[in-house]
């Protein structure tokens, strides 16, 4: 990739801005080393091992990277045989952590989330805990070495804790003396060169025999090593000496095993540096609130809303920008400090950051190319050194880049063809972009020259653009207009800043009819342009007004079907506890006949069974009635002679003889009439002709009920004569036909036999019953018909 390139697009900055987020040195390293590829496939897998660490950081958070240092020069010390210092041995046991805390995070972030590539990286990690464990054991979090380290460290430390107590001792009972305490400077112990010493005055000297170790500055004090305590002292630095060899073994053999595993540790170490700059790179793009562009190597590159991320995000002005679909070069124009470099930075320096696998600062769904090279030429890079003009600044750099430039090849040059003539400058600059263009490679150029706005609007593949400016407040706006070419402002700026109007008209007649004729062209363009995105706007109103509608009615509907569902469990509940009670009273009548049929021998009275089967049939729960369908005919559309539906006698068709004119009206069913409410019937046939009330009335008997009518499930005929007990009998069957109980019982005791057998004879030929017999066993026995019916 061109350094020259990455250089002008400020590419090394971003580098920057990346290493901040790294926690460890090599991931820091890492960062700097950085470098965009021509490869697609490494520039996808780049991107791809990003999207695994930001979303692991979205799911648990940043990973545990504190307190991990680069110790690979430590490590190769160990590896050679060297002897690593506490401090050294600690720093390695933290990177031990560090190593298995990584594969804890990303272990954890596996069971959730797919992340093969950061799972590739931490697989090779080794676990040397028991490593790490015997380091601690014998170093302290401070770099000491503790007691523990070795039995014999331990005595030697005991030793050198009592000696000491006991010179201490010693001087102490020394400077308690009356007659010693006026010789002391001050009466107090301290230590001079690891030797108990106290502090004598200078003409004192002669009175103390031992050795001086030291005097103050002004020579009135001497620090005096006593010989009463000269042989513990001397024991102490013989004890100190052995206490110093036994950690140098210690830290020895620790070296050592740090050495075993060295190599292995160096390379984790390293890998553990590439793992922290992937997740700086997290960091970065969460920071920028960056997204993840979609990379192809056929030149397209769409950008939507792209910020530049060394801008403050309050201070960027998003632009959108394609290239590589319907054109491969954009020529903008515009004013000067209207946005033209930095939208041309832009697109370079994303472009970069993509190809290095990094997250770029615009809205999803945004793409980019992987090219073979970005070549820039921006800003002006005149050198007195080199006696070079701005224009030769300029043409020596676009020689290096057409000598090196591809069809893969993104191009980005600023104000193309300036710093010289006009008209050579953009003869010159309309036969660069030619050339390039003729190449195939994608360009993206700024400039002033109106040749140019001419050259793109003729030339196929090559489109212009602006950067928009607002005349009423004298400002540009940074926004990026793809598709309407700059016009010049300079007339309209001078006259609103008060330049007098007869010199703005003398200059506008100086300007030719060509180019009025264009800047009007332009004007209406860009007026057509701000309506269009006036009523986009609109547009996009009133779409999220919708968006927002639908997801409250969404939200609604939701809550509707949570409450369908607590009332349809609670109706559950309710129904089974209901049939539980049921069940329980059952059992216990059930339980009462048994009884009943032991004590009295099987001789059970029908009074007794009748009244057993009726508190049965009471404790069956009442049956919720099921919503209906309202009638498709209105009730005042329902007259005389209309076949109808009656709902509660679940859909039994009849014809209407007559309305009641109380909301009720006279229905014919079958042989039976009866009043029935308007609302419970459903119109299924045209009318017919009425049914003639004296006719109807001769015809069948009037039975008058409603559905809140208790049928019961037996008729007791015992008393009745054979005539009296089929009339009865007859209108019984009727009504439980109406009421669709499926099974009735007809009492009519033993006696002789004859009503028994007469009433089976009827029940043989009733078209409402099915079948019949004799009751069963605790059902009445012979005194007892049970016809089931159709």
């Amino acid at each position: 990739m061109n350094d020259k390139a990455l250089y002008t697009l400020e590419y090394d900055k971003i580098l920057l801005k990346l290493a901040e987020f790294a926690a460890t040195s090599l991931g820091k390293e890492e960062a700097a080393r950085l470098r965009p590829s021509a490869d697609l496939d490494e520039v996808r897998r780049r991107l791809a091992v990003t999207d695994e660490a930001v979303r692991s950081v979205e799911l648990k958070g940043a990973p545990p990277f504190g307190g991990v240092a680069d110790v690979r020069p430590q490590l190769q010390r160990a590896k050679l045989g060297g002897v690593l210092g506490p401090s050294e041995l600690m720093d390695i046991a933290q990177l031990i952590r560090g190593i298995r805390r990584i594969r804890k995070y990303t272990a954890s972030v596996a069971e959730e989330i797919s992340i093969p590539l950061l799972e590739d990286l931490v697989e090779p990690l080794i676990d040397a805990k028991p490593l790490e464990d015997e380091i601690r054991r014998c170093i302290d979090e401070q770099g000491e070495v503790m007691d523990a380290a070795s039995p014999e460290l331990a005595a030697i430390r005991r030793e050198i804790r009592l000696g000491e107590s006991r010179v201490r001792d010693k001087l102490e009972s020394l400077i308690r003396s009356a007659s010693v305490q006026k010789m002391l400077q001050e009466t107090l112990i301290t230590i001079r060169g690891d030797r108990y010493v106290i502090p004598v005055k200078q003409e004192y000297r002669s009175h103390f025999g031992g050795i001086v170790h030291d005097q103050s500055g002004s020579g009135a004090t001497l620090f005096i090593e006593p010989e009463a305590v000269l042989q513990l002292n001397n024991k102490l630095r013989e004890l100190k000496l052995q206490e110093q060899k036994e950690i140098e073994r210690i830290l020895r053999r620790l070296s050592a095993l740090v050495g075993e595993k060295a190599e292995l540790l160096v390379s984790d170490n390293e890998s553990l540096g590439y793992i922290d700059f992937i997740f700086a790179k997290a960091a970065f793009a969460k920071s920028q609130f960056a997204t993840r562009p979609e990379m192809n190597g056929e030149g397209k590159l769409r950008l939507k809303r792209a910020r530049h991320p060394l801008i403050p995000e309050e201070a960027v002005v998003p632009i959108d920008v394609e290239l590589g679909e319907s054109y491969s070069a954009i020529i903008v124009t515009g004013p000067n400090t209207g946005g033209k470099t930095v939208s041309l930075k832009t697109v370079g320096l994303l472009s970069l950051m993509a190809m290095s696998g990094l997250f770029v600062p615009a809205d999803e769904g945004s793409r980019l190319c992987v090219f073979d090279g970005v070549y820039a030429d921006i800003g002006d890079e005149q050198s007195i050194e080199q006696s070079l003009s701005t224009f030769s600044s300029h043409m020596t750099n676009l020689i290096g880049i057409l000598k090196r430039v591809t069809s893969r090849s993104l191009v980005l040059l600023d104000e193309l063809g300036a710093g010289t003539d006009p008209a050579e400058g953009s003869a010159l600059a309309v036969a660069i972009l030619e050339h390039l263009h003729r190449i195939g490679c994608r360009i993206i150029a700024t400039t002033h020259y109106s040749e140019l706005k001419a050259y793109a609007y003729n030339r196929e593949g090559i489109i212009n653009a602006s950067m928009e400016f607002d005349v009423a407040t004298l400002r540009p706006t940074y926004r990026l207009l793809v598709g309407v070419p700059g016009r010049s402002n300079a007339l309209a700026i001078a006259s609103r800043l008060g330049l007098p109007q007869s010199i703005i008209d003398f200059a506008r007649r100086e300007v030719g009819d060509d180019e009025l004729r264009v800047d009007t062209m332009i004007a209406s363009l860009e007026q057509d342009r701000r309506r269009a995105e006036s009523e986009r706007k609109t547009a996009e109103r009133l779409r999220q007004e919708v968006e927002a509608l639908r997801k409250q009615i969404e939200e609604e509907r939701f809550k509707f079907r949570e409450q369908k569902a607590k009332l349809l469990e609670e109706a559950r509940e309710e129904a089974r506890l209901s049939v539980l009670k049921a069940k329980r009273e059952a059992e216990q009548i059930i339980a009462d006949l048994r009884k009943m049929a032991m004590e009295e021998a099987a001789s059970v009275k029908e009074h007794k069974l009748i009244e057993a089967r009726r508190k049965l049939e009471e404790a069956v729960p009442e049956p919720v009635e099921k919503p209906r369908r309202p009638a498709e005919g209105k009730p005042a559309d329902i007259g005389p002679g209309d076949e109808v539906k009656v709902y509660s006698l679940g859909g039994q068709k009849g014809h209407v003889v007559e309305l009641t004119g109380s909301g009720e009206a006279l229905v014919q069913l079958g042989i039976l009439k009866m009043k029935v409410s308007l609302s419970d019937l459903e119109l299924v046939a045209g009318k017919k002709p009425a049914v003639d009330a004296r006719q109807a009335k001769t015809a069948a008997a009037i039975v008058k009920r409603t559905r809140d009518d208790h049928v019961p499930l037996e008729l007791d005929l015992r008393g009745m004569t054979l005539d009296e007990a089929l009339i009865a009998a007859d209108r019984f069957l009727d009504e439980a036909f109406l009421s669709n109980l499926g099974q009735v019982y007809l009492i009519h005791g033993k006696g002789t036999g004859t009503l028994r057998a007469g009433i089976q004879d009827f029940l043989r030929k009733h078209k409402h019953v099915k079948s019949f017999r004799l009751g069963a066993y605790g059902e009445g026995g012979a005194g007892v018909t049970v016809a089931e019916l159709k």
